[in-house]
């Protein structure tokens, strides 16, 4: 009888064999799974910048190695290499700030040509619409509203009505004047987005800082991070984190190369075109090429901006077009593959769905970080026994 309580004691805490457990695990990671969601949803400033700096500590790494073997302390070879990554960012950044200041003078002159494409893209719309009521039967061209037709004719003027009359013994009203200050649409845009330009600038600004710290203190914090792992698991950490800072080089390192060579040949065939602003229209459209799946889109809208001014027919776009979509086409068939697709090793499903998730967390910062999260957990899971078939999963 003992044996028997005993035993339905242990039933009723545990019930049926593997599914109240199982319910209750599955539930618990369910929760956790929603929690680090909203974690990074909400966090998305801080982790973007944390992220972004280990990446950025991954690919100078090798060149603090390198200060290191002319006996240079670390602190002094991280401080050397920041330093230079700095300049080379601020003189970068400078120069496409020269050519967009020539730009910003010239934004009237986009405006009025959009505003010319707006009209006559309205007048071949009316055109068409009035092309294809004449092909209604008459019954239907005498049913149409006189709303549609007063909107081509114009509106009648209305007559305003008479001032009511004014007694001479009473004094004059005071009119009062309200002037009403022209707002900027570029100053108001910049106002309404205040709070998100600022809290990017100030994530911003730790990047160097992190950088530096992350740089001269890689012994120590490498050493403190395998001490919280056993013996026999530290090895396995060690090659999953040497894994995963060989393969942000070789991904970041991959996709600069290539951005490079699409940004030189992009300017030079832009200037071949004659477009304004070649120098920060080239580099921005090679550039933009490589984020995966909508990288022709992107490509296409700085150029084709940047032909407003100069191109009034539709021929001068199509070869701009052709020139961009036969740049990408070459990239993403030619040179990814042996650039940086043999380096990460992703199928395209995962590849498809990372993208479609940290765009939807991250926005289009979540674009570029995706594939270098996903290639990263996929380095981790090749080298921990228990994940290899999540790796598997992940890999093409």
């Amino acid at each position: 009888m003992s044996v028997l309580a005993s035993a339905s004691n242990e039933n009723e805490t545990t019930g049926s064999p593997g599914r109240p457990t199982s319910t209750a695990s599955f539930s618990v990671r369910l929760i956790a799974t929603a929690c680090v969601i909203a974690m990074l949803y909400f966090g998305r400033a801080f982790f973007v910048t944390l992220i972004s700096a280990v990446i950025i500590t991954f690919i100078l790494q090798p060149f603090v190695i390198g200060f290191m073997s002319w006996r240079l302390p670390r602190s002094i070879a991280s401080f050397l290499v920041c330093a230079m990554f700095v300049l080379l960012v601020y003189f970068a950044g400078l120069g496409l700030v020269t050519q967009a200041s020539g730009l910003v003078d010239d934004l009237p002159t986009y405006s009025q040509r959009i505003g010319q494409l707006i009209e006559g893209a309205g007048d071949r719309l009316s055109d068409f619409e009035r092309s294809m009521s004449q092909m209604m039967p008459k019954k239907l061209q005498e049913q149409r509203t006189p709303q549609v037709d007063s909107l081509k004719k114009g509106r009648r003027a209305r007559v305003p009505a008479p001032p009511p009359p004014v007694d001479p013994k009473s004094p004059a009203p005071v009119q009062e004047v309200r002037i009403q200050p022209e707002s900027s649409p570029l100053l108001t845009f910049f106002y309404e987005r205040l709070e998100t330009i600022y809290n990017v600038t100030l994530m911003a600004s730790f990047v160097p800082f992190l950088v530096y710290f992350m740089l001269s203190w890689s012994d120590h914090i490498q050493r403190a991070f395998l001490s919280i792992f056993d013996t026999t698991d530290r090895a396995i950490a060690a090659k999953s984190m040497e894994s995963v800072a060989r393969m942000a080089r070789a991904y970041m390192a991959g996709n600069f190369v290539l951005g490079v060579i699409l940004a030189i040949l992009s300017t030079i065939f832009f200037m071949f075109l004659q477009l304004p602003y070649p120098l920060l229209v080239g580099p921005l459209s090679g550039f933009l090429s490589l984020v995966p799946y909508i990288g022709l889109p992107l490509a296409l809208a700085p150029p084709v901006l940047s032909a407003l001014p100069v191109y009034a027919k539709l021929g001068g776009y199509l070869v701009i077009a052709a020139g961009v979509g036969t740049l990408h086409l070459f990239a993403l068939n030619l040179l990814y593959p042996k650039i940086v697709g043999a380096r990460v090793h992703l199928n395209p499903l995962a590849v498809t769905v990372a993208l479609m998730f940290w765009g939807l967390i991250w926005g289009g910062i979540g674009l570029v970080l995706a594939v270098p999260i996903v290639a990263g957990v996929k380095a981790v899971c090749d080298n921990v026994a228990a994940w290899k078939p999540y790796g598997k999963l992940l890999g093409d």
